[in-house]
């Protein structure tokens, strides 16, 4: 079966690195029409964040600016398709924001910053909540998420959704990252004819091309991490529980959370704060240090360095930089499922989703006539000319035939899958290797969107399966390019340690500088060494 480090599909199969002179802008590279964020856009949320509090720009300043490059780059120019919806109210919001921050009444960190939020997040505004999917278009709840709430409170304002893979991916095994029946097919800003990833490409997208001041992911399995990493972002997987689950569609009740994903670790901190709700809360900004990797000791996954040289050198290269800034690196090498690991894995999730789902679903207004999942495969039936035109809906089928949450089917799933990911995976690691935190890259180059056979991805390198399952923090930092394309490394640990293992990739990110901006190539043959590679010589 195909590997897809999305939503579901994932369970089922497993800088020093500035530009190289094969990705170094060219004199005659494309696209001729630059579509680089200028101006406020440009900067990011930490930023901003003082820009605002400084008085030099008002929240009704940026929040036009980001309408405006929403306008110029996602509904025409390269036409990303990054952004759903547009929240009607977001100038008012913005406007309401400068009027207390002139009283004196500044709401929190994120006072005035436009966010954008992936549609399978519930918000109170005038925006529906539908994962992509025509039977919940008129899914308007009136309800603010927790994590909205919070985001809310610190001032945040709520500049619209973003599209997903339809479903958070959990509908076929041939599905196509990043597209939905409502929103079309998501665009990689690095080069729009490459997969942008999911189930939170909408946001990975958006964060790169600077369409937000930062926004939110969701993650079963990968789906922060994998459209983070092929979008060139930071993307942060909090552990299970920290951030609630309520008001979000769900997949999986063991494994999903929301996340943010920004242009920095600081930025990712500064909202993980605000959408915390967990016991372990605190303030994840404060906390990080730029000498944390110093004498810190570091689990090297030589075993999920992967095949493809190009990533293995940037990885290398990152080991590199994070040795110079202090850290112990201490080599481990390939960590070993169980039997039947794959298959269960892929049984919680199909358990739990129909569970989950159906319970979500009869929550919803009366406007979404589809109350379970079995109405849900019968509406797509019905209107297959637009749902089922690209592919299927086996996963929902597959999901639809399982078992209750009490069966003894899902019980020893469960059990297997975490006891292998977490006592027998990430915790023995860490304790057998005395190591803080484990890393690898977080996964391949992005391959071409592929209509006809679906999404085809090359070896994936990574370990991010494990703590996705476990439930464990992963944070995804940006570690270069390679062939015009974004390639991060991955920083996982224990339970809870989400303070610790943002600190370290915070380290990381202000030791190499790796983050490269969006070129907007229509494909690889923009890029003038590789167009003079394809041509027949003379």
């Amino acid at each position: 079966m195909k590997h897809v480090f999305t939503a579901a599909m994932s369970a089922l199969v497993l800088s020093a690195c500035s530009q190289t002179v094969e990705d170094a802008p060219m004199p005659d590279s494309k696209p001729a029409i630059s579509y680089a964020a200028e101006g406020w856009t440009a900067k990011s949320l930490p930023e901003l964040a003082e820009a605002l509090k400084a008085g030099e720009v008002s929240a009704e300043e940026l929040t036009q600016a980001y309408l405006d490059r929403i306008e110029q780059v996602d509904r025409s120019g390269p036409t990303l398709q990054a952004v759903l919806t547009l929240n009607p109210d977001a100038l008012d919001a913005a406007r309401a924001l400068d009027a207390k921050r002139a009283a004196g009444e500044p709401l929190g960190a994120l006072h005035g910053l436009p966010i954008l939020i992936k549609d399978n997040i519930e918000t109170a505004d005038a925006m529906p909540t539908t994962a992509g999917a025509l039977a919940l278009k008129d899914n308007i709840t009136g309800r603010d998420s927790p994590l909205i709430a919070g985001l809310r409170a610190e001032g945040a304002i709520i500049l619209g959704k973003t599209n997903l893979s339809q479903w958070a991916n959990f509908r076929s095994n041939s599905s196509m990252s990043g597209w939905s029946a409502l929103g079309g097919q998501v665009r990689n800003p690095h080069m729009l004819d490459r997969n942008p990833c999911g189930s939170s490409s909408g946001s990975g997208a958006a964060a790169a091309a600077s369409l937000a001041a930062g926004t939110v992911g969701t993650e079963t399995n990968g789906s922060i991490s994998c459209p983070s990493t092929v979008n060139g972002v930071v993307g942060f997987k909090p552990t299970v529980g920290l951030v609630s689950q309520d008001y979000i569609i769900p997949i999986s009740s063991s494994q999903d959370t929301a996340g943010p994903m920004t242009k920095s670790v600081r930025g990712a901190a500064m909202m993980l704060s605000a959408m915390a709700t967990g016991d372990t809360r605190t303030d994840y900004a404060s906390a990080l240090d730029d000498a944390s990797l110093q004498g810190a000791r570091i689990g090297v996954l030589r075993g999920a360095e992967g095949s493809n040289a190009l990533i293995r050198e940037r990885f290398h290269a990152a080991l590199v930089d994070m040795e110079a800034a202090g850290a112990i690196l201490v080599d481990i090498e390939d960590v070993d499922m169980p039997s039947g690991f794959w298959g269960k894995a892929f049984d919680v999730l199909k358990y739990e989703f129909k569970a989950t789902l159906n319970a979500y679903l009869a929550t919803t207004p009366d406007a979404v006539t589809t109350r379970s999942l079995a109405d849900l495969i019968a509406f797509n039936q019905q209107n297959a000319e637009a749902e089922l035109a690209l592919f299927n809906q086996d996963i929902f089928e597959q999901s639809n035939a399982m078992d209750g949450l009490e069966s003894d089917g899902y019980r020893d799933a469960v059990a297997l899958v975490q006891s292998a990911t977490r006592e027998d995976g990430i915790d023995r690691l860490l304790a057998e290797h005395d190591v803080i935190a484990l890393v690898a890259p977080t996964g391949p180059l992005a391959p071409r969107v592929d209509p006809v056979n679906g999404d085809v991805w090359p070896d994936w390198p990574g370990a991010g399966f494990m703590a996705a399952i476990a439930g464990y923090p992963h944070l995804t930092v940006p570690m270069g390019t390679a062939r015009g394309l974004p390639v991060g490394i991955s920083f996982m640990g224990g339970k809870d340690q989400d303070a610790t293992i943002l600190s370290l990739g915070y380290a990381y990110e202000q030791a190499s500088n790796a983050r490269a901006e969006p070129q907007y190539y229509q494909t690889a043959e923009d890029l003038p060494n590789i167009a003079n590679a394809m041509r027949r010589p003379d």
